[in-house]
């Protein structure tokens, strides 16, 4: 390995790694107003009604997290209910808003509840982007993506992160983001 050692080589392709998931976030600029973001909401608080959950969230912290449907599977699902749980235990006003995009809204509509049964959620919103695959064009989501996942407070953008292969481990970088949104909230009042 030349000069390098195995131990620093490791560390080396970790920070890599580290680089690459901030560097292909794509989304909304950090710092900038929460974008509209108009959805069917199916099985949370606010079904089965269309609703812009920018505005309903406005100053609340919230986890936008965007899936595309040809990738949701097992490791996503207990990614989502772990988030689920790790938010519900934060504090009353965190909330989770995960939105599908698909290009089969019908089949969306009909899948999404007995994914709510299943996986029992109750800091969850499951809601459906209607007008186009690649979600609503002013959150610039990445397509590639197997999850986008955008933390929000204050009506603004707090942090953005995409990634290519997700599991559980994740959520407490997930919740560390919001909670450290949350507590800028807090402080700026």
């Amino acid at each position: 390995m030349g000069g390098m050692t195995r131990r620093s080589a490791v560390a080396a392709g970790l920070a890599l790694i580290s680089w690459a998931v901030t560097a292909l976030a794509a989304g909304p600029e950090v710092g900038k107003a929460v974008p509209a973001l108009k959805v069917l909401d199916v099985t949370g608080q606010n079904s089965p009604n269309e609703v812009d959950y920018a505005e309903l969230r406005k100053e609340l912290p919230t986890v936008y997290v965007f899936v595309p449907a040809d990738k949701w599977d097992r490791p996503t699902a207990r990614f989502l209910r772990k988030l689920d749980e790790a938010v519900a235990k934060q504090d009353q006003a965190s909330y989770v808003v995960a939105v599908w995009l698909t290009d089969d809204v019908e089949k969306t509509k009909k899948y999404l509840p007995l994914a709510q049964q299943s996986l029992q959620f109750g800091r969850a919103a499951l809601a459906c982007y209607t007008a186009d695959k690649s979600g609503p064009r002013e959150w610039q989501l990445d397509l590639a993506a197997s999850l986008t996942i955008i933390v929000a407070a204050q009506g603004k953008i707090a942090e953005v992160r995409d990634y290519r292969s997700v599991n559980e481990t994740l959520v407490p970088e997930v919740l560390e983001a919001l909670k450290k949104a949350a507590g800028k909230a807090e402080s700026g009042k």
